[in-house]
Order: C-alpha cells, then sequence, then structure tokens
C-alpha cells in the first residue's frame, strides 16, 4: 500500500512548462501591436503577472479584473500603447494553444497512477487550463481537475480545499498529499487544509523557516520514494 494514495497536483510549473507557454504567449500578443520582443520586455511582463496573481491569492484582487489589470500595468510602467482588454483576450486565447509537459512528469504520473489517485488543483484559467491539458497526455492519469472558477476560491484559501476534497470519494487527509512550486498557493493551502505538502523546488529557493513543508524536492522522479 502506498503512503499516500492520494495526490493533488499544480498543474503549471509543477507539471506543465508554463514559463515557456507564457513567454510564447507574451511574444505573440505584443508581436500584434508592435512592441519590441525580447527576453527583458518579457520578464518585465512576467513579473507583473506574478505579482497580481499573488495579489489574487491575498484576495485584494478579483480574477476576472486580474487579467486585464496586468497588462494595463504593463503598459503603464513600459509606455506602450495597447488596448488590454484586447490584448488579455489575445493573450488567453494564444496561451491555451501553448502546451508543454516538463521534464519527468509524464514518467512519474505513469507509474503513480498505477498505485494512486491522481488530481490536478489549480488557479489558472478555466479556458486555458482545459486547452492546454487537452493537448497533453498527462491527462489521462488523472481522474479529475479542479479549477479555481469552478470552485469559486482560490488556493490557498481553505474553501477551495474544502470543496476540492468533498468532491473526491472518500478522502482520507491522512492519505492525501499536496504536490506544487508555489509556497504561497500550493503548500501554504496544503498546510491551511491539514495536508501533507511537497514542495517541488527545482531552483533551489529558500523557504520560510516557519513554513511546516513535509517533503522538499528538486526532481519529480523523487516522488517515487515518498509516495509509494
Amino acid at each position: 500500500m502506498p503512503k499516500y494514495s492520494i495526490l493533488l497536483f499544480d498543474a503549471d510549473q509543477t507539471l506543465l512548462d508554463f514559463k515557456r507557454s507564457e513567454h510564447e504567449a507574451v511574444s505573440d500578443c505584443l508581436k500584434y501591436y508592435s512592441v519590441p520582443v525580447n527576453d527583458e520586455t518579457i520578464n518585465n511582463y512576467s513579473e507583473i503577472n506574478s505579482m497580481y496573481w499573488k495579489m489574487l491569492e491575498r484576495g485584494e484582487i478579483e480574477k476576472k479584473k486580474l487579467y486585464s489589470a496586468r497588462w494595463q500595468a504593463f503598459a503603464d510602467k513600459y509606455g506602450y500603447s495597447i488596448d488590454a482588454e484586447k490584448i488579455s483576450q489575445l493573450y488567453l486565447e494564444s496561451l491555451a494553444t501553448k502546451a508543454y509537459v516538463l521534464p519527468g512528469a509524464e514518467e512519474i504520473c505513469q507509474k503513480l497512477s498505477k498505485h494512486c489517485r491522481l488530481y490536478i488543483i489549480t488557479n489558472g484559467n478555466k479556458k486555458v487550463q482545459q486547452g492546454r491539458m487537452g493537448k497533453v497526455a498527462l491527462s489521462k492519469y488523472f481522474l479529475d481537475i479542479f479549477i479555481s472558477e469552478d470552485i469559486g476560491y482560490e488556493k490557498p484559501d481553505i474553501q477551495y480545499f474544502n470543496a476540492v476534497t468533498s468532491r473526491i470519494p472518500d478522502f482520507d487527509a491522512s492519505k492525501a498529499l499536496v504536490i506544487g512550486d508555489s509556497l504561497t498557493s500550493d503548500i501554504q493551502g496544503g498546510i491551511n487544509a491539514k495536508i501533507d505538502t511537497c514542495w517541488f523546488n527545482p531552483d533551489k529557493k529558500s523557504a520560510p523557516c516557519n513554513m511546516n513543508i513535509n517533503y522538499t524536492i528538486t526532481d519529480l522522479s523523487e516522488l517515487e520514494d515518498i509516495v509509494l
């Protein structure tokens, strides 16, 4: 019997290469507006985007406002003339077509799915996440995908996790594990829900010393020894 029989996986930067998808989708949008496209410009957008998602996690902005607000902030900061609403829609449409699996993700999901029940927990846009997951072979290993727009709450809100666990048959918190790359979303959410956590930390970043993380891994293959 596996130590953990219910695995709750984050999607972006845990299983899917969001950075690559974002880079390509932002590039598509900036080219449409004839804005110079280079790594610096795209990184500037990415930093602003990350800031807005952290605001969402803290309940400081609604998701429907986030989509255009991040682009408006980007335009205002760098003096670009763009229609924030339009470029936001273009970006989401482009992003939904960009799906890349991180190294080792399919292999570990295939192994673990033989012994455990796998689910995805994500704050991402519903159409984007459904579009991207539909393009990769990973989806066949997961019994369900819980998207915050359907749930009505965002990770790390305890109400998100309460809703998720209520929809998983015979859920047992002592047999569940949250796996994700975000300390503020995935790991804090697992802690809030009193579910063991595994931080996927390939960049070997530092974590707050007072954060009770059960496991930290730098490669997804390490999950096998933790779970089985």
